[in-house]
């Protein structure tokens, strides 16, 4: 039987800077992954070049580039096809949330979020998809 693989490294993409920190505590400290902390989609695709995420973690609305179309870049390069990727936004109506799987996100995060619970929606949300 194979182990499931452990979430380590999440690229994370948020132009806010107070969300980016809230963020980022709850996730390194909380619950522990390495995190590749973006402001930008400019700065994401740089990053992912240079590194190689377990999982993407994008913001919706960004100005330059919005979080779908960082999305559709990052697909571009290789090796990132299949790497999950999960938005978070305020948007939240049933059909919001099903054009964002329809853009190949694998879960959508409602914002305002939880600090305290961000890691393990997260976790829950890579557990499921290593079925």
């Amino acid at each position: 039987m194979n182990m499931p693989r452990r979430l380590e490294t999440i690229l994370y993409v948020e132009d806010e800077p107070d969300i980016r920190a809230i963020a980022e505590l709850a996730l390194e400290t909380v619950g522990d992954f390495t995190l590749l902390s973006c402001e930008s989609g400019r700065q994401a695709l740089k990053t992912a070049e240079q590194q190689h995420p377990d999982l993407i973690l994008l913001d919706v609305m960004m100005p330059e580039m919005d979080g779908p179309e960082v999305l559709q870049k990052l697909r571009e390069l290789p090796g990132f096809e299949l790497i999950p990727a999960v938005f978070m936004t305020a948007k939240v109506q049933p059909g919001e949330v099903a054009e964002y799987i329809n853009m190949g996100a694998v879960d959508v995060i409602a914002k305002p979020f939880d600090p305290l619970t961000l890691a393990v929606q997260i976790q829950d949300i890579w557990n499921r998809l290593q079925r």
